[in-house]
C-alpha cells in the first residue's frame, strides 16, 4: 500500500509514465481502433436491462467533477481530513486539466454508436472537454471520468489503510466500475478509460507524496 504514494523520480512514477506514453502512442497511431470498436459494439448489444442500465448510469454520474469537488471541499473544511481534502482537490484539478489538454493533441472522437438501452433520468454526463484548443465535447482520449475516479480510489484507499487494511482495497472498485460504466454507456472506448486510469494513478501518487499525505493528520514535521 505504501507504494501507492511515490516521488516523481521513483520507479513507480517512471513505469506509470512510460505505460501512459505507450497507451497514448498506440491510440494516436490507430493501433487499438479495431479492439476498441469491437468492445463498443459488444457493449451496445448488452444494453436493455433496466436494472443494469440504471446502475451503470448512476456510477458514471458519480464521476462528474462537481460532485467530486463538493466532496473534496467537505474534507477540506474538517480539520482532521484537511490534508486529504487539499490533496484530493489538487489531484482532481490536475486530472481534469491534464485530460482536457491531452484531448487537444489526440483528437479522437467518442464512440459513434448511440446508447439504445433504458432511458436515463437525466442525460449521461459528458466528459472533460478539450482545453486550450478548438474542439467539442466529442474528444475521447483520455477519459476524465476514469482519471478522476482513479484519483479517488488511490487517495482515499491510501488514507483508509491504517483503519481498514483490507477494506481499503474496495476503493479500487470505484475506478474499475467507473471505467466499465463509461464504456457501457458508450461515452468512451476501453483504451480511453485505461489511459485515464493510469494518468489518474500517476497524478494521485505524485501529488500525494508531495503533499505529505503519508504523514499523520495534525503532524507539522
Amino acid at each position: 500500500m505504501q507504494k501507492w504514494i511515490f516521488e516523481i523520480r521513483s520507479r513507480p512514477f517512471v513505469v506509470l509514465a512510460a505505460l501512459f506514453l505507450l497507451i497514448t502512442l498506440l491510440v494516436a497511431g490507430g493501433l487499438t481502433e479495431g479492439f476498441d470498436r469491437s468492445v463498443s459494439e459488444s457493449s451496445h448489444l448488452l444494453a436493455g436491462n433496466p436494472a443494469l442500465d440504471t446502475a451503470m448510469w448512476a456510477v458514471t454520474e458519480a464521476g462528474d467533477i462537481y460532485y467530486m469537488l463538493i466532496f473534496g471541499i467537505l474534507l477540506l473544511i474538517i480539520r482532521r481530513t484537511r490534508r486529504v481534502g487539499i490533496t484530493l482537490l489538487i489531484c482532481l484539478v490536475l486530472a481534469t486539466l491534464a485530460t482536457g489538454y491531452l484531448k487537444c493533441g489526440i483528437t479522437r472522437d467518442s464512440p459513434e454508436l448511440e446508447f439504445s438501452g433504458t432511458e436515463f433520468p437525466i442525460p449521461s454526463s459528458i466528459d472533460t472537454f478539450p482545453l486550450f484548443c478548438q474542439g467539442g465535447y466529442s474528444s475521447s482520449f483520455p477519459s476524465g471520468h476514469a482519471a478522476r475516479a482513479a484519483v479517488f480510489g488511490v487517495v482515499l484507499g491510501y488514507v483508509l489503510y491504517d483503519r481498514f487494511p483490507r477494506g481499503c482495497y474496495l476503493m479500487l472498485l470505484y475506478p474499475l466500475l467507473m471505467s466499465v460504466s463509461r464504456v457501457y454507456v458508450l461515452q468512451h472506448y476501453p483504451m480511453d478509460v485505461l489511459g485515464g486510469t493510469v494518468l489518474g494513478i500517476l497524478i494521485a501518487g505524485a501529488v500525494g507524496h508531495k503533499s505529505k499525505l503519508y504523514r499523520p493528520a495534525g503532524s507539522k514535521t
